[in-house]
């Protein structure tokens, strides 16, 4: 529990442990000074069905798939006004910690900007160095200046959607040091399993566990993209990636051969490109069906708690995994019309 010593194993199943963090999220939930009603929410978090201002939080180097959302999202400029990219922090295999991985992520996010040929000036800012170091103490950072600037710029009728597909702190930083955003903002993260996966542990969320505490307690309308149960079935392989895209153009080359290159072995291999899924249900919701949810409590041992006098999130059921691909394939093979410079010589 949030600045209490670490209670025995036993005490997290227990009911008392229950009361007690929904009576603290209740004590904590009163330091934000600006809160939707709830008709307020539940508009706000209608699918757009429109183009929408944004922008994207990723953890970029992590893995294989940030490039493919980064692309597909710049790719989409018919439901999507993307303007600006923020590095979110890791800690894993690939980062020595979760400085280098947003440094990483910073550095692949500029790879991509070249590419395609965008000047990355005010348009690619720097993440958070570190997770919070407790739920009331934001980071601060590039990223999170720049994301308080765009949505005071933003309005409760014209919100700014903020695509989160890494770690939160970013988007939870900018929440802390300036709650009445939260009446500009739209956050669509990919983060958390489905209520029912039968284990609770999620990467992005494990990233920054209290930074995902704040972002499911501080009424921010919210639509929750789940990872296990959900984007975990947008897979593709190396054959299907090499009859799409390869040979299309650099862009198209330069992701097969990222992917390629993440496993040795090819053979009966397949591989999630998850958070392609955040950015498709900006592009087209009828892909992602979801449904009104009250936020569930995120606990330490990173399970859901439920209370359902809380207030109501969206949360994606579902991908129509060919439809997905299909847009973003066609987007990709040719994406050099629209980035000369990625066109094969």
């Amino acid at each position: 529990m949030r600045g209490l010593p670490a209670p025995p194993e036993s005490f997290y199943n227990s009911r008392q442990f229950l009361f007690l963090q929904l009576l603290e999220d209740f004590e904590f939930m009163k330091n934000f000074s600006s809160k939707l009603s709830a008709s307020q929410q539940a508009e706000r978090l209608l699918p757009p069905q429109r183009r929408v201002k944004a922008v994207l939080d990723t953890d970029a180097y992590n893995e294989i798939d940030d490039q493919f959302a980064i692309l597909y999202a710049m790719l989409s400029p018919e439901k999507i006004d993307l303007q600006a990219i923020y590095a979110a922090l890791f800690y894993n295999g690939r980062s020595s910690s979760p400085a280098d991985g947003m440094e990483k992520s910073y550095q692949e996010i500029l790879k991509i900007c070249g590419l395609t040929g965008r000047d990355p000036e005010g348009f690619v800012f720097r993440g958070c160095r570190a997770p919070l170091e407790g739920p009331e103490l934001p980071q601060e950072s590039e990223a999170v200046n720049d994301l308080i600037r765009k949505a005071r710029q933003a309005s409760p009728d014209d919100p700014l959607y903020v695509i989160g597909i890494g770690a939160c702190t970013n988007i939870v930083s900018a929440i802390l040091k300036c709650p009445e955003i939260i009446e500009n903002l739209v956050v669509v993260w990919l983060g958390g399993n489905t209520r029912d996966w039968v284990y609770p542990s999620e990467f992005n969320l494990s990233q920054d566990l209290a930074a995902g505490q704040v972002l499911f307690d501080c009424g921010v309308p919210l639509v929750q993209i789940p990872a296990f149960g959900v984007t975990n079935f947008l897979i593709t392989t190396v054959p299907e990636l090499e009859a799409c895209l390869a040979g299309k153009n650099k862009i198209c080359d330069y992701l097969v051969d990222n992917v390629k290159a993440y496993s040795n072995d090819h053979f009966a291999w397949s591989k999630a490109i998850w958070d392609v899924g955040a950015v498709a249900y900006l592009v087209n919701s009828g892909w992602t069906p979801s449904s009104l949810i009250h936020a569930p409590v995120v606990v330490s041992d990173h399970s859901y708690a439920f209370d359902e006098r809380r207030h109501f999130i969206r949360s994606v059921q579902r991908m129509d995994r060919d439809a997905i691909f299909r847009d973003l394939f066609t987007k990709l093979g040719s994406c050099h019309e629209r980035f000369p410079q990625a066109a094969k010589k």
